[in-house]
């Protein structure tokens, strides 16, 4: 595994998101990583029993925040050439993607999930207005 450096642009996993961000520091097991735009929005509910609904508590799973900063394991970390979108666009896409996928399903999970996204949808973008 190729060792990344501090400033490059790279894409993320952390817990069910993708991320595009800066690396800004690297620790012995991760990478320390900028968050600049979402590829891919966490899904919600219980990481430890994904797509179950009936769960002791149903996680409400926000996206990182535009330069929030956050330790990304080295193995999920991996290089990123093209240009970065507007965080906002972004997230947008990662959320509209998700419930479209959402929205496919029948089960009681992603109609858990559906009414979090909408939740958080309106604290994403009506606070910014």
């Amino acid at each position: 595994m190729e060792d990344k450096k501090i400033g490059e642009i790279v894409t993320g996993l952390y817990k069910t998101g993708k991320y595009i961000g800066e690396i800004t520091d690297i620790r012995e097991m991760h990478y320390l990583v900028k968050v600049k735009a979402v590829l891919k929005h966490p899904q919600q509910g219980d990481l430890h029993n994904p797509k179950q609904a009936d769960v002791q508590f149903f996680h409400e799973r926000r996206a990182l925040a535009f330069n929030e900063q956050t330790n990304i394991p080295k193995q999920m970390v991996k290089p990123f050439a093209d240009p970065i979108p507007d965080y906002k666009e972004s997230l947008k896409q990662a959320l509209d993607t998700l419930k479209d996928e959402l929205l496919q399903l029948d089960t009681s999970w992603a109609q858990k999930s559906l009414e979090l996204l909408s939740t958080l949808e309106a604290d994403y973008f009506l606070s910014s207005k």
